[in-house]
């Protein structure tokens, strides 16, 4: 029996080798003891027959996964008023007890021991029964999750202020609001070989691509991790380009967000224990739009739209720019304001290169003290340190009052496009460093170089930059402008086609 035990333990990890129930419930009953050794967490609430010496049945639960109210009124009590002291035949009991005593919807015979463990850890109570080689696995699980609020870092003005939670059945029930509808499927799966986390994968069946469904697979079946503990790790080993700075695959937390999503065409991935839904594929202009944009007039939300754009041309290019022209070309430059950029730098010892390292490298110390700090107590220090430094640095000429107004209008650009801060720093990086060696020839060298690597990108198979092309109507109407809602009455051309459908999209 120990090294029965003892290989199941090693085997189960690996989910290679699965072991069966024998007929004796003393047995059954050492076998779990065994491989849940140590685990307080687990009751065993034997019931045994008046006279017999070893128990009739277990229940076998997880006391803080499982509710209490179930286990109690739903297992144990319809057992022992209903069997206990009665006589029913052997070979029927099992039916019986879960066919008209158990009054849980969802029952299931189980045979596998790993599935078994594995449900009672989940929060799954186990009834077994002697005689039998199969146990009773019983949904009671009940755990503490966090009330559907509106997601932090995706606030709007106008629209549904609810968002994903930790729990994956939430989720899928806020998906389910949204789009009544039987196309829309849910595929289970389970990754990490430790965690067994519970991940769904979400399409409209006869929109969504199958080339991408059947990509998407492969990659998640190739997944060999021992812990998945949020969509990140997934999104991390699925996406095309994984050393890449932008996202080939998008993440929220909006529920009406993922739901128009669906309706063009994409698939979303959700992950149990983790608020964000990953969205695929994902191409580069999603990150200048906006759910709240479908939720305004389109004149409004296409001038939003374009100031996105545009803050990421000045967030990635005002550093660049202005050390080039100062540097070498200060030609380009009216004279009035040539001669007071230069008394400004009379007296910094610095180049401007180190200048623009020095803000640029502060600037992002505030930002990442901002967002770790109490939300009370960030906002007041952010705001307070950029001032007091800024002044400060200036009036000991350490650096000059231009240069304090090129990092301010630099990161201020880039709060607009908050999903893309990683790529910013390194486009932003790549940028000063060519502009620092060629001036303005680096600057733009450095641009097509990043407009190359955009368009030699992927996402599933799409290209990453599909939505650039001005001589497609169909592509462009909902990118750098959006078009009015009644206007986008056609889906992405990676989506498939049906007749009559539309796509009535906000993201």
């Amino acid at each position: 029996m120990k090294k029965e035990s003892v290989d199941f333990e090693k085997t189960s990890v690996a989910g290679q080798v699965s072991y069966s129930f024998s007929p004796s419930i003393t047995e059954n009953i050492a076998l779990l003891k065994q491989i849940l050794n140590n685990d307080d967490m687990v009751v065993y609430r034997y019931l045994k027959e008046q006279g017999s010496r070893h128990p009739q049945y277990c229940i076998v639960f997880a006391d803080t996964l499982s509710s209490e109210k179930i286990v109690n009124d739903k297992i144990i009590r319809p057992i022992m008023e209903n069997l206990m002291g009665k006589n029913i035949k052997k070979n029927k009991l099992l039916n019986y007890l879960s066919n008209k005593v158990i009054a849980c919807r969802d029952v299931k015979k189980v045979a596998d021991i790993s599935t078994v463990v594995h449900s009672i850890l989940y929060g799954d109570t186990v009834v077994l029964v002697e005689g039998f080689s199969k146990a009773l696995v019983i949904n009671t699980k009940e755990w503490v999750t966090r009330a559907i609020t509106e997601p932090e870092s995706e606030r709007i003005t106008r629209g549904p202020r609810e968002g994903f939670t930790e729990s994956i059945k939430v989720n899928m029930s806020l998906l389910e609001r949204k789009i009544v509808n039987p196309d829309l499927k849910f595929k289970y799966m389970e990754l990490g070989s430790i965690t067994k986390t519970k991940i769904c994968v979400c399409y409209i069946e006869g929109i969504a691509s199958k080339k991408i469904l059947q990509e998407l697979m492969i990659r998640l079946n190739k997944i060999d991790q021992e812990g998945i503990l949020d969509s990140r790790y997934i999104q991390d080993l699925i996406q095309d380009s994984p050393l890449s700075m932008f996202s080939t695959i998008g993440d929220t937390e909006r529920p009406d967000v993922v739901a128009a999503k669906l309706i063009e065409g994409r698939v979303a991935v959700i992950c149990d224990g983790s608020p964000s839904v990953l969205t695929l594929p994902y191409l580069f202009f999603e990150y200048f739009q906006a759910n709240e944009d479908y939720y305004n007039n389109y004149v409004f939300a296409s001038m939003n739209r374009l100031l996105r754009i545009l803050a990421f041309f000045l967030t990635t290019s005002i550093p660049a720019v202005y050390l080039a022209i100062v540097t070498f070309h200060q030609e380009l430059l009216p004279t009035p304001l040539m001669l007071s950029i230069a008394a400004a730098r009379k007296d910094v010892p610095f180049p401007t290169i180190v200048e623009l390292i020095i803000m640029l490298l502060v600037f992002e110390v505030m930002r990442e003290a901002g967002v770790r700090l109490p939300l009370s107590v960030g906002m007041a220090i952010s705001i307070v340190g950029a001032l007091v430094l800024g002044e400060a640095a200036v009036a000991a000429k350490i650096i000059s009052a231009p240069m304090v107004i090129v990092t301010a209008f630099t990161g201020i650009s880039a709060f607009l496009i908050f999903k893309m801060k990683g790529a910013l720093i390194v486009v932003r990086t790549f940028y000063l460093i060519m502009a620092a060696f060629l001036g303005l020839y680096g600057y733009m060298l450095s641009v097509m170089v990043l407009v190359v690597y955009l368009i030699s990108m992927r996402s599933f198979g799409v290209p990453y930059m599909m939505n650039a092309s001005l001589m497609d109507i169909q592509n462009i109407q909902d990118t750098a402008v959006k078009a009015p809602i009644w206007l986008i009455n056609k889906r992405p051309k990676f989506a498939l086609r049906r007749a009559g459908a539309k796509s009535f999209a906000k993201k």
